[in-house]
């Protein structure tokens, strides 16, 4: 399933790899596309939309 986060303090491709090294080490096969100019991140995974918001949140990111 693919799911669609937004993160306001996403702000540079450090934060992007933070955010997708979060991810992978829930669901290693996620695919994953972070943009920091628009906040957006895409998820195509089978892990839970809970889990992977936690993923992030426990990266030290806000999901709004």
């Amino acid at each position: 399933m693919t799911l669609e986060f937004t993160v306001p303090n996403l702000a540079c491709s450090a934060c992007v790899d933070t955010v997708t090294k979060a991810i992978q080490a829930i669901d290693t096969t996620a695919q994953i596309k972070a943009d920091p100019t628009t906040k957006q991140v895409e998820v195509t995974t089978g892990a839970s939309e809970s889990v992977i918001k936690q993923a992030i949140v426990d990266a030290g990111y806000t999901v709004a």
